[in-house]
């Protein structure tokens, strides 16, 4: 009788811990969802609006320049930001007033803004990121249902070359 128990038990605490690998794994490499706070994407992405991101291009480097991506803040690594990319390395970028200045993304680095060009802190503020703060793409709005749908990257298309 205790030996049925206790194999029953051990078989069950091991299907979960194979699940929990695998939703481990799916959510670090492959992707995952994430509730976006702040103003500074406004109004492409609301504060607590909930979007589903992929990791899977920023591992194979395929950032496109208009694309939503979800990074480690370049001031505090405890803290992710979400930023649209406007530049990649190689492009020369140019800020309107007040932010008057033409700067060269280096080789490995993005430039990143919010859509919320008065309401963000962004490379305007710090400079391009390096590439390996990035984390995932936005690819999916997921909340408010009245919003739900795939993430565009036609706002902030043109390249500065």
């Amino acid at each position: 009788m205790w030996k049925r128990v206790f194999l029953r038990t051990v078989g069950m605490g091991s299907v979960l811990i194979q699940y929990g690998c695998i939703a481990h794994c799916t959510l670090e490499f492959v992707g995952d969802f994430v509730v976006c706070t702040g103003p500074s994407m406004m109004p492409t992405i609301k504060s607590n609006d909930i979007v589903i991101t992929e990791h899977i291009s920023v591992g194979r480097r395929n950032i496109e320049v208009g694309d939503i991506v979800v990074a480690r803040s370049p001031h505090n690594p405890t803290q992710h930001i979400c930023k649209r990319v406007l530049g990649l390395e190689g492009d020369w970028i140019d800020n309107p007033p007040p932010h008057y200045s033409h700067r060269y993304i280096p080789k490995g680095y993005v430039w990143l803004e919010g859509d919320n060009k008065d309401n963000s802190t962004d490379s305007r503020s710090y400079g391009p990121v390096p590439y390996a703060l990035l984390r995932s793409r936005v690819f999916f709005k997921v909340w408010p249902v009245h919003d739900i749908g795939s993430m565009s990257h036609n706002y902030g298309k043109e390249r500065n070359d």
